[in-house]
C-alpha cells in the first residue's frame, strides 16, 4: 500500500489551519471589494508576527471589524477603537486598529474615485495574475517593483501598514501573483 505524497510550498508546515489555508484560498484570484479590504487589513496586522497568528484569529476580526464593512469601519470614533484594544480575539495593537480605521477611509475614497477597489489594485498587474515558476522559497522576493508602486499608490490615498512587503505578502495570497513553488500541487490549480 503506498501513501500518495502531495507536495506543497513548505512555507505552511503541518499546521492543519495552515495547511488548510494554503491548499483552499492562498493565491486563488480575489476580485471580491469587501474581501479584498479585510486581507489587506490582516495583512497590516500581521506586520511583526506570523501569518498563522493571525489566521488563527482571523474570525475574531470579522466580528470585531463589522465583517470588514468599510463604511462602518471609516466611522470608528475613539470610544470604538479603546473597545477594540480590549478584545483579546485581535493584535491589540493602536497603531494597526487605528490603521484600519484610515485604511477604510482610503478604500472608500479609491471606490469613489476608480469606481472598485478590486478594479484599482488588479490595474497594477494588468487585471491577471503574474505566473512566477520558483523551485525554491529561497527564490520568492519579499517586494518587487509592482507591490512597490501599489504600496506607493495606497499610501497616496491615506492606507497605512501597506509597505512593500506587505503588499506582496498580500499580493501572493489574493493571487494577484502565483507564487506557488512549481512543484506545488497548488501552482497548476491556480494557474
Amino acid at each position: 500500500m503506498s501513501l500518495e505524497v502531495i507536495n506543497r510550498c513548505a512555507w505552511c508546515g503541518d499546521d492543519p489551519l495552515y495547511v488548510s489555508y494554503h491548499d483552499e484560498e492562498w493565491g486563488v484570484p480575489e476580485y471580491d471589494d469587501q474581501r479584498l479590504f479585510a486581507k489587506l487589513i490582516l495583512d497590516g496586522a500581521q506586520a511583526g508576527l506570523s501569518w498563522i497568528t493571525i489566521l488563527r484569529k482571523r474570525d475574531n476580526y470579522w466580528k470585531a471589524f463589522d465583517n470588514f464593512n468599510p463604511e462602518q469601519i471609516a466611522s470608528y470614533d475613539d470610544a470604538k477603537i479603546a473597545k477594540l484594544l480590549q478584545n483579546p480575539g485581535i493584535v491589540r495593537n493602536r497603531l494597526k486598529v487605528q490603521s484600519a480605521v484610515k485604511n477604510a477611509r482610503g478604500f472608500l475614497t479609491i471606490t469613489e474615485k476608480k469606481g472598485s477597489f478590486s478594479q484599482f489594485l488588479w490595474d497594477f498587474v494588468d487585471g491577471r495574475p503574474i505566473q512566477n515558476s520558483w523551485r525554491s522559497l529561497s527564490e520568492i522576493p519579499a517586494e518587487t517593483a509592482v507591490s512597490r508602486a501599489l504600496s506607493k499608490a495606497l499610501k497616496s490615498y491615506g492606507f497605512t501598514f501597506v509597505g512593500p512587503t506587505i503588499v506582496y505578502a498580500f499580493m501572493q495570497a489574493v493571487g494577484m501573483v502565483n507564487d506557488h513553488l512549481i512543484d506545488c500541487f497548488r501552482y497548476e490549480e491556480v494557474k
